[in-house]
């Protein structure tokens, strides 16, 4: 067996894989349903994110097989990239090796960030949000525990686009501004979204902006939709552990 299959049937056992990186020349989902994911999403914003990383630490939350985490380290970043599920970090271990980066692995999920220790000048939360029963205590807990400087962030959104404008109050008399189809909205699936059952909580995009000013998030950019750079801002004030 030549050494090329020999990593095509690494690459299986591996199996089944959600990114699709190259190692080696070798494709891991060459027959992803989203197509070349996620290098195809990273081309839309790479541009927002320094080319230079070296002496800055990186936190990637939910790594998968490690596609933004392996892009960073490449950058330079000192890399601990984090995933409750030990398929994917097997995946990501692999990845990396293959990649001769170095990344610190560890099993754990987003609401024990705090065991961490430290804050980290780039935390990376991509596509995480939605597969969460707590979504809003996930955002608090990053705010308090590990974003030191800025945060890259993905949700799937569904519903109005459109931002409203929102007051600071409204009487409890008031029901008709709940109709708007414009009003910040955290929907919830009970059952499945997509064949997904990990798929919980999906804002629409007014709701998913307030929810992460409410966790005490500044929006410092969109390059591209439900794609944003955020910078840490003034503490909102909620008591956490």
């Amino acid at each position: 067996m030549s050494s090329r299959d020999k990593l095509s049937a690494r690459i299986r056992d591996l199996g089944p894989w959600f990114h699709n990186l190259r190692i080696e020349g070798v494709q891991t989902a060459p027959d992803h349903p989203l197509g070349d994911y996620p290098r195809f999403k990273w081309q839309g914003f790479r541009h927002v994110i320094p080319g230079d990383l070296t002496g800055k630490t990186v936190l990637d939350i939910g790594c998968n097989a490690g596609f933004y985490a392996i892009e960073m380290a490449r950058r330079g970043a000192e890399v601990t990239a984090i995933d409750a599920d030990p398929h994917y970090l097997a995946q990501a271990r692999f990845a990396a090796d293959a990649a001769e980066v170095d990344i610190d692995l560890r099993q754990m999920d987003v609401y024990q960030v705090g065991q961490l220790g430290r804050r980290f000048d780039l935390v990376i939360f991509m596509g995480v949000l939605y597969h969460l029963r707590h979504p809003l205590l996930a955002l608090d807990l990053l705010y308090r525990h590990v974003v030191g400087d800025m945060m890259l962030f993905q949700c799937m959104q569904r519903g109005s686009m459109d931002l409203p404008e929102v007051a600071e109050d409204y009487p409890f008399e008031e029901w008709e501004i709940f109709n708007d189809h414009a009003w910040p909205r955290l929907n919830f699936i009970e059952h499945r979204y997509a064949g997904d059952p990990t798929n919980w909580f999906i804002p629409n995009r007014a709701g998913m902006e307030a929810m992460l000013r409410s966790a005490g998030f500044v929006i410092s950019e969109q390059p591209e939709p439900e794609v944003y750079l955020c910078r840490r801002g003034e503490d909102p004030g909620h008591t956490l552990p």
